[in-house]
């Protein structure tokens, strides 16, 4: 690109800081709490709108029979393209509308967008509104620019990415959405902070154990079998002896923070026993069940295979050592880790833009959770994707999560100088 556009977009982008302080906080007002998918088709539409009244052409689809989708919570997503003045090959950035629950802790309104110190704090501010409004803006720019590009550029609002991206990304890669022809080069503004390039993300295996007892009466337990204290020595086993072994598994791939470099286990909830959705006392009963649900991280030398055997192999153990010990074990999901070549086009041109934009090189980093990479080069086939936006990765989730401006307006920057580097085959 010549130095003068170049200049010439980079400042139009920093003028128009306001309007993308202004965009975050609308995204942020918008609600969009997974579970259960309220209000998706309320933001899905507001990006539409926008994105119509800038020439783009709008569909909406919605992932009807997709986890979670109902009348009630419509898993709608929107897609949005402007074409260049000529073929030649199509960028898309991609951002994900949903965000989890607040939770508690906050010293902010969680859903009103503060603006205080350089900062915009609320739920999804940098996971990811801020990253979907960064990409909106550096596009804008270019067409402001009336920088003529070959081939096409896409932005899409999907949902659910938090709990799986079935009814989003998972959806529209069945459909073609991310494949060739149609798409050549992915970016997803996920909060990996600002001077970093993700190139991928460790493998997951989530599973939902249940042990199984019999019920009797609370004052005679040698009567029944408790299904939880069976659990307690699931999880007894788990800590003292899979724990370990995990924590000394490393792996080669640059995978952010340090100590996601090791393969870890997450407890994700425990239900035993009765219910509790009541005013009253319990009953005195026996549990004749107790679930629990593990989210297993894995690296990239790892045998999804092996991963799986682990758990299975503290079961059947206890199965044979344990009187009356008995269980289920249910695949939640699974993906593999997945890694883009540190030399493909995409991870160059961003890479090359943050060099630009700040003035030091760009690293590569592998994130500790999975993103919607995952379904784009498993059901898409495409490989060129990578995951860049603004956002500091360990506010993700947390109370008072927000978003350093000064990093939207960057981001936006290297994100419309990568996106003209690669519509033009420049690298």
């Amino acid at each position: 690109m010549p130095l003068d556009h170049r200049e010439s977009l980079f400042r139009r982008i920093a003028e128009r800081r306001d309007d993308l302080v202004a965009l975050t906080r609308d995204l942020i007002r918008i609600p969009t709490v997974n579970p259960p998918g309220d209000v998706y088709t309320d933001c899905a539409e507001f990006l539409g709108r926008r994105l119509a009244g800038r020439g783009f052409a709008v569909e909406y689809v919605r992932a009807e029979g997709a986890p979670g989708d109902s009348d009630r919570y419509p898993r709608t997503n929107v897609i949005a393209r402007i074409e260049g003045r000529e073929p030649g090959p199509c960028v898309h950035f991609n951002g994900h509308i949903d965000v989890v629950p607040a939770g508690q802790g906050w010293t902010v309104d969680p859903f009103e967008g503060v603006v205080k110190e350089g900062r915009v704090y609320g739920r999804g501010a940098c996971d990811m509104k801020g990253g979907i409004a960064a990409s909106i803006i550096a596009v804008e720019a270019i067409l402001e620019e009336g920088i003529p590009f070959p081939g096409a550029l896409e932005i899409s609002g999907t949902v659910d990415e938090e709990s799986g991206g079935y009814g989003g990304v998972g959806h529209l890669a069945k459909l073609g959405y991310f494949s060739r022809p149609r798409v050549d080069h992915v970016i997803i503004p996920e909060p990996l902070n600002v001077d970093r390039v993700c190139i991928g993300h460790r493998g997951v295996w989530w599973a939902e154990i249940e042990t199984k007892g019999r019920v009797a009466h609370g004052s005679m337990p040698f009567l029944g079998n408790c299904a939880v204290r069976h659990m307690g020595a699931v999880l007894h086993r788990i800590e003292t002896e899979l724990i370990p072994r995990l924590a000394a598994k490393r792996t080669a791939m640059p995978v952010v923070p340090e100590g996601a470099r090791q393969s870890t286990l997450n407890i994700n909830a425990i239900h035993g026993g009765q219910p509790e959705d009541h005013g009253g006392l319990p009953s005195p009963m026996v549990p004749d069940r107790c679930r629990m649900v593990i989210d297993r991280r894995y690296l990239i030398e790892e045998d999804p295979e092996e991963v799986r055997a682990e758990i299975v192999g503290i079961l059947e153990d206890l199965r044979r050592e344990r009187p009356g010990f008995d269980y289920e074990l249910r695949e939640v999901l699974a993906f593999l880790p997945t890694l883009t070549d540190a030399d493909a086009p995409v991870v160059r041109a961003v890479g090359a833009a943050i060099e630009t934009v700040l003035g030091r090189p760009a690293a590569q980093v592998v994130s500790p959770g999975t993103y919607d990479q995952k379904h784009i080069a498993r059901v898409g086939h495409l490989k060129d994707c990578i995951a860049y936006g603004p956002g500091i990765l360990d506010l993700a989730h947390q109370p008072d999560e927000y978003v350093d401006i000064d990093d939207m307006v960057h981001a936006a920057q290297v994100m419309a100088m990568a996106a003209l580097s690669l519509l033009r085959r420049e690298v």
